[in-house]
């Protein structure tokens, strides 16, 4: 594999970058963010005014890429043309993390959503050997990120696995690395009654590259649709201050992909990821001598 950019420092705190941001992004302090993310089929080929003001934001801020399409899950080839030029893209902007769903996306076409992968040892071996290839193919490590989902694909009893087991068994097996997100543990665990915590603890911290945060919609007492359309609720605050007691601060992101509030409330989040970074960097409180 090639020489990996610089990893972005462990406790940095990022955006989103989304087109309807584009003129607060540029207009931001350099040091309002530690670096934005994108999903690099958004942008790549584009040109003209959209195209030089991501080219300028990157050669102005790190830039970490979250893909929606490579479709890992899926049973139809891999488009490795389309993973070239992926790759063209890290390289030329030194992107120094690439993350993908553990999901499907596509079958004879796209699809457009993120649908989830049966928790089977066959499909644990599926995934794997997909992801190795698209590691091969880039040169470089990649990170997959836990998804939300609202309904388990069936599955025999006898062959069944739990989600973390899954997720477990993937990333030990292609030898990748974990996007933990903590809105979707939350928002799953809610959803499918399991223990939000318990799911936390059970991920491999070694493998965490990064952390998710993000707002959901509460459509029940007991269901939650992950949106990115909305603050981040409290409980999943305290999930990822748990996240980095059991796991360490990483690189976390902030997630808001429409129904933008004005843009200091944004950064006003961002701050808060960065505040419960320093509250779990800091030494515990020594005793008083008399």
């Amino acid at each position: 594999m090639r020489p990996a950019p610089p990893p972005l420092p462990s406790a940095s705190a990022g955006l989103g970058l989304r087109r309807g941001l584009l003129s607060a992004l540029q207009a931001a302090d350099r040091a309002a963010f530690d670096f934005l993310e994108c999903a690099p089929e958004n942008w790549i080929g584009v040109g003209g005014r959209l195209g030089a003001a991501f080219e300028a934001l990157a050669e102005r801020h790190a830039i970490t890429c979250h893909g929606l399409s490579l479709s890992l899950g899926s049973v139809a080839p891999l488009d490795e043309t389309f993973l070239a030029r992926v790759g063209r893209f890290l390289d030329h902007h030194r992107v120094p993390l690439y993350s993908e769903h553990l999901s499907w996306c596509s079958d004879d076409g796209h699809l457009y959503d993120l649908l989830p992968i049966p928790f089977t040892e066959e499909a644990v071996e599926h995934v794997s050997v997909r992801i190795r290839r698209v590691q091969d193919l880039l040169g470089r490590r990649i990170a997959v990120e836990n998804v939300s989902y609202y309904a388990s694909i069936p599955v025999a009893p006898q062959l069944a696995l739990d989600e973390a087991t899954f997720v477990n068994a993937v990333l030990e097996r292609a030898d990748c690395d974990l996007l933990l997100d903590v809105n979707n543990i939350y928002v799953n665990a809610v959803n499918h009654r399991y223990d939000a915590a318990e799911f936390l603890r059970r991920m491999p911290s070694s493998r965490i590259a990064c952390y998710h945060v993000a707002g959901h919609y509460d459509e029940a007492d007991d269901l939650k649709v992950d949106t990115h359309g909305a603050a981040v609720k409290r409980d999943v605050w305290q999930l990822l201050a748990e996240a980095y007691r059991v796991h360490g601060v990483r690189p976390t992101l902030l997630e808001r992909d429409f129904n933008f509030p004005p843009f200091e409330e944004l950064l006003g989040e961002v701050d808060g990821i960065r505040a419960l970074q320093r509250a779990a960097d800091a030494p515990a409180a020594r005793p008083a001598h008399g």
